[in-house]
């Protein structure tokens, strides 16, 4: 049951990659993302060398901490493709190599919650006439097990700024809106699941960070595919996944006010 056409993004590094690499020689159409064009080639290239044969390796250019390259990008997704059968958000901004220093997008927003929670939000919206259309089709939102609480005083972290803490707060409110969209579509054919993949892969942002990688990007390919593809999560969603276990995400995802109030933010801020 592979998903005829899957888009993914954050795909040139990391599980990203990984992930590329293991839906390819499935079959199907598997569209890429970057932000880097040569190493969205080299993936892509890779992505061809290995797989099935009639597959198809198409590539999507833009930058996620710039909404309007977000945007772009989904207009583009809309005109080209003829269906999209699986959305797997991957791109992620992590705690930094100078978690100190609190970086902004490029509309002025703090970078994590834009590259971690309204590009994926934006993105997805922009693509949802695609999805609805393919259905059944499927959202898949990597998040994490790290959560901290949407801070609505502070929502951008402008005191007492940590790059982990942005991380973590902008993870949380990707769960909080994996929730709410999953509700919208209840009946569409479209379901949304968010999921932890494993704990501190060996990827670049976690190196950046300066952890200490415990597991390989293939143990998060597994449990994030199984969300993809698995015939018997057909009708599953709204729901959070630590690796392969349903889970109870952080308690302010289950506070209708707090998740009220982020889906207006959310809204104004992305357009």
């Amino acid at each position: 049951m592979t998903p005829r056409s899957t888009l993914i993004t954050g795909a040139t590094q990391g599980m990203g990659r990984a992930l590329a690499l293991d839906l390819a020689p499935r079959g199907g159409t598997v569209l890429l993302h970057g932000r880097d064009r040569a190493r969205l080639e080299a993936v892509a290239a890779e992505a061809r060398a290995c797989a099935a044969p009639g597959t198809e390796v198409r590539t999507y250019l833009a930058d996620l901490s710039d909404l309007d390259q977000v945007h772009a990008m989904a207009d583009r997704i809309r005109a080209a493709e003829p269906r999209l059968d699986g959305l797997v958000n991957n791109a992620v901004a992590g705690g930094g190599a100078e978690p100190l220093k609190r970086e902004v997008s490029r509309q002025g927003h703090e970078l994590r919650f834009a590259v971690n929670h309204l590009a994926p939000y934006a993105l997805t919206r922009g693509l949802l006439p695609l999805l609805t259309a393919s259905a059944p089709a499927r959202v898949v939102n990597v998040a994490s097990m790290g959560q901290e609480a949407v801070d609505f005083d502070d929502v951008m972290l402008e005191h007492d700024y940590e790059g982990l803490r942005a991380y973590c707060r902008s993870k949380l409110a990707m769960i909080m809106a994996t929730f709410d969209l999953a509700d919208e579509l209840r009946g569409t054919g479209v379901t949304v699941n968010a999921l932890h993949p494993a704990h501190l892969m060996d990827t670049p942002g976690v190196r950046a960070y300066g952890f200490t990688p415990v597991t390989g990007t293939g143990e998060g390919v597994r449990p994030t595919v199984r969300l993809l593809l698995d015939p018997e999560l057909a009708t599953t969603t709204g729901r959070y996944f630590d690796r392969f276990t349903e889970a109870r995400a952080h308690e302010q995802a289950y506070d209708p006010e707090a998740r009220a109030r982020l889906e207006e933010l959310t809204r104004r801020l992305t357009g």
